[in-house]
């Protein structure tokens, strides 16, 4: 299976983003494209830092960037690509096999969130972590700052999106368990199988309907004291760390 580039690298844009990544000798970086009206001390900059580690910088149009950047407001004319050396598209993971626990994103778009549940599902040994291009935060200094930086190392899954993805895993075998503060049976009580993925979704609307017909249970978390909800990436702490203990012999 061919994989694109945007299943390959984590993009980074603005100055400060792109010169964080260049100055972290543990990351690897593809290629620096600056815009072709980046000019002064801060251009050099850059391209001094890519120089100093053998990257090549590419200029592109001010519009181009903007563009492959994805943020036509914060990209500064700058953006780099990094390798991510986990990351793959969800269909080569699941021809590949190894999976077992994986989490899906579903709606979530804001990117503190999504940057904290990479770092958590990261820290915690999942498997995957189903983060869709379409109806999710995408992969972006945002996301890296919330994550400290484990976003460029998390084992991210990609596909369209999360309606897509749960038809893929359910038709690879995977059961989809979904949170939802209603249901009854709880993520301490619920049995799970040795393979087994997750959906989370957003404070806000919950799963979405594409993905409801694919969700074969829904767990909870028990709450006291009244309070009604955690956020998502508290609820997904929660979730990753109590199929930590249930691996534990």
């Amino acid at each position: 299976m061919e994989i694109s580039p945007k299943d390959r690298f984590v993009t980074v844009y603005g100055r400060k983003p792109v010169l964080e990544a260049l100055d972290d000798q543990s990351l690897t970086v593809d290629k620096v494209v600056l815009a072709d009206t980046a000019r002064g001390a801060a251009a050099h900059e850059i391209i001094d830092a890519a120089r100093s580690r053998g990257v090549a910088v590419q200029r592109a149009t001010a519009q181009r960037v903007k563009v492959l950047a994805g943020n036509g407001k914060q990209d500064q004319g700058v953006l780099a690509d990094v390798v991510a050396p986990r990351m793959k598209p969800l269909a080569l993971a699941l021809e590949e096999g190894g999976l077992r626990s994986v989490l899906v994103l579903d709606g979530i778009t804001t990117p503190a969130n999504v940057g904290m549940i990479l770092r958590t599902a990261t820290a915690a040994g999942i498997d995957g972590i189903v983060v869709p291009r379409r109806g999710v935060a995408s992969i972006d200094p945002l996301v890296v700052k919330a994550s400290a930086g484990v976003a460029f190392r998390a084992p991210v899954l990609r596909c369209g999106t999360s309606a897509e993805a749960s038809a893929l895993l359910r038709a690879s075998g995977f059961p989809l368990h979904a949170l939802d503060s209603h249901a009854s049976d709880t993520i301490y009580s619920a049995s799970f199988p040795s393979r087994a993925a997750f959906v989370l979704g957003s404070e806000t609307s919950g799963i979405t309907d594409d993905v409801r017909p694919h969700i074969t249970s829904w767990l909870s978390i028990p709450m006291a004291a009244g309070v009604e909800s955690l956020n998502v990436a508290s609820a997904a702490a929660v979730l990753c760390f109590e199929l930590v203990r249930r691996a534990q012999p």
